[in-house]
């Protein structure tokens, strides 16, 4: 185990963890709401560190970030284990593990090195720290992002955004890009459905956008959840008002099938995801995708000023793009990061 970053000692000891919102006082012996942090001595301690419990290489898209490297191929690795107990969860299998410390024991040891070395071998241009919420293995993923940087390969987030303050300074100088998971800018329902405020949701948010992070927001429309009209307008307000109208926002279709909690809804209507983008669009927003509807004409970036199709995709990934990161038509800025 690897001594943790982010935590305040107490009397007897017991440790306040403070790597994320839920400030989890944890006595000794005892384990963090995430899985992955442990107590030990009056010292807390990473269980996850150096033992990713997912490696692909993939797509950049599919984090999914359509404004940053695109075509690129990113090397993405996940751990066990989440703060938040969020009921749609797809990945829930890694994400929600039970007795995280048994479960590392037939995982293999990456140190960070070999995390570079297998990304650069395998010509990927980034790391992204996805699956489960990065923050839950942050001294793991800042001793890769470090050397990452050392050779020029940039660093990818995707992210529940329950960080506290102090942590996610510590990441935002040697982040690239952070896509973050907003479902609903309604407290009551980050409560009942994640188990998790949306406050410091939404103030890390603005203070991404604030550093010059690139930031994209992805929102999975749950039916008969969070797919309420009136707050999907709120989320888009949000957006283009205190974030930038040059955020992009994904809309993604819900599967219930690959769910944690709840397999018996009903999967997202198309209906709704249509009204949804026209929603965004009629907030401002210039960039609107509705994903996991293959082929789907919605996921492909349109010019904010001419309309014509800039980058054409399919099931995320790229057709037609010609690299440039402006439209071919009328030569207007498409806020594509190229590196």
């Amino acid at each position: 185990m690897v001594k943790a970053k982010f935590f305040q000692q107490k009397e007897n000891q017991i440790i306040e963890c403070r790597v994320c919102n839920h400030h989890c006082t944890i006595k000794n012996g005892d384990i963090g709401v995430c899985g992955t942090r442990k107590n030990k001595n009056g010292q807390l301690y990473s269980l996850v560190y150096g033992y990713p419990a997912l490696i692909n290489i993939e797509p950049v898209e599919k984090q999914p970030l359509f404004h940053f490297m695109p075509g690129t191929q990113t090397y993405a690795i996940g751990t066990n284990g989440c703060n938040l107990r969020c009921r749609n969860c797809q990945n829930w299998n890694i994400s929600q593990s039970k007795n995280v410390e048994a479960k590392i024991q037939g995982l293999n040891y990456y140190e960070p090195a070999r995390i570079i070395e297998e990304a650069m071998g395998s010509e990927c241009e980034s790391i992204s720290f996805a699956y489960n919420e990065p923050s839950l293995y942050i001294e793991y993923a800042l001793d890769i992002m470090k050397i990452a940087h050392d050779y020029g390969l940039k660093n990818i987030w995707n992210s529940n955004a329950y960080l506290t303050s102090e942590a996610i300074q510590s990441v935002l100088p040697l982040l690239d890009a952070i896509n973050v998971d907003l479902k609903s800018v309604n407290d009551e329902f980050c409560r009942n459905h994640c188990q998790g405020s949306v406050v410091p949701i939404l103030e890390n948010l603005k203070l991404l956008k604030s550093e010059q992070a690139h930031l994209e927001i992805s929102t999975p429309i749950i039916t008969d959840a969070n797919d309420d009209i009136d707050e999907l307008c709120r989320i888009a307000e949000f957006i283009a008002l205190e974030l930038d109208t040059d955020t992009p926002w994904h809309l993604c279709r819900f599967n219930p099938d690959n769910s944690w909690k709840m397999k018996k809804h009903t999967p997202t209507g198309e209906d709704i995801l249509y009204e949804a983008y026209e929603i965004g669009k009629e907030a401002g927003l210039k960039y609107v995708y509705i994903s996991n509807v293959p082929g789907d004409q919605k996921e492909n970036t349109y010019c904010p000023a001419c309309g014509e199709m800039a980058v054409r995709r399919y099931s995320g990934q790229i057709e037609r793009y010609d690299n440039t990161g402006r439209c071919a038509f009328c030569d207007k800025s498409l806020d594509i990061h190229e590196s």
